[in-house]
């Protein structure tokens, strides 16, 4: 068993597409290593939800469109402090 929590936000602009967007960074992250084990699915599950994050700041696929591998590592970083979550971050 394996638990996850949404990383927090201030504030949540619109939530549709969080669903795809956490399953196409799950699916993304699971097809770059190569790897199904269940410690790189935990990996995988907390990238989709970092990504997921990002989509319900802005409307639509906004946010997305205009986001940095930088926003996605500084914030990958931020939920690894909260949780103390052992992701390897690039």
């Amino acid at each position: 068993m394996f638990f996850a929590p949404a990383l927090p936000l201030a504030e949540v602009f619109d939530p549709t597409g969080a669903g795809d967007t956490f399953a196409g960074g799950f699916c993304g992250y699971l097809a770059k290593t190569e790897d199904i084990s269940f410690e790189n699915m935990k990996s995988a599950i907390i990238y989709g939800s970092n990504l997921a994050s990002f989509c319900v700041e802005k409307f639509g696929t906004e946010r997305m469109e205009e986001l940095s591998n930088q926003e996605v590592q500084a914030r990958l970083q931020a939920f690894k402090e909260l949780t103390q979550f052992d992701i390897e971050l690039s």
